[in-house]
């Protein structure tokens, strides 16, 4: 057995539970609290696992006024240079910063049907195109999907889903993650903290670029 801190993003089933977590999108005062159990699993060395099914930060005026960026950012800084394992696994949606909030990880893993961007097709073609019915080019475009992101070096594995897609099977699904889990958190306990805040950098300063 591995002890792990598992902090993650939660929508609901159904209207009610979605209105009362919010619909998934984390106000400041969850990055703040994500932050504070990832820096108490640093203190007693224990790996972070962090659960990824968002849209987005919560957009309201009030979490702006609460510090909304300042909080997103400061995880960004912060996780970077934690020095404990981190995992993410993206079980749905990843949306933009709100997602990256708590995804600065060691590895970032992907159910295969789920979906991680900076932007929903629907929010990048209403800008682009000014028309939300050009969603499908848009998402192709961004190239949202785990293959894709994959093949770009933005994740590092893809975790498959029963036939049928992860919902058919809850069972399966989840021992798929935990078997996934175990065996990246088995390759990084096994480096310095040195050597793994290092990689960890290395990794996300080589995202965006390309070679002609």
């Amino acid at each position: 057995k591995e002890k792990v801190m598992v902090i993650g993003h939660n929508k609901g089933k159904n209207v009610e539970e979605n209105i009362k977590r919010n619909f998934g999108m984390p106000r400041p005062e969850g990055y703040r609290k994500a932050l504070r159990l990832m820096k108490l699993a640093e203190k007693y060395n224990v790996p972070i696992v962090t659960l990824v099914d968002t849209s987005g930060a919560f957009p309201g005026l009030d979490g702006e006024e609460r510090g909304q960026a300042e909080a997103i950012a400061r995880n960004l800084t912060e996780m970077a240079a934690i020095e404990v394992p981190i995992l993410t696994v993206i079980t749905g949606e990843g949306g933009s910063g709100g997602a990256l909030g708590i995804a600065v990880a060691d590895a970032v893993l992907m159910l295969e049907h789920s979906i991680y961007s900076v932007i929903s097709p629907e929010g990048c073609a209403g800008i682009l195109w000014r028309d939300a019915s050009f969603a499908s080019t848009a998402a192709e475009a961004l190239k949202i999907t785990a293959k894709s992101l994959l093949d770009l070096g933005v994740i590092d594995e893809i975790i498959p889903e029963p036939i049928g897609g992860a919902h058919t099977d809850p069972a399966q699904t989840a021992e798929n993650v935990k078997e996934a889990i175990l065996k990246n958190i088995k390759k990084f306990a096994a480096l310095s903290s040195t050597k793994l805040t290092n990689k960890r950098f290395e990794k996300f300063s080589a995202m965006g670029k390309f070679n002609k």
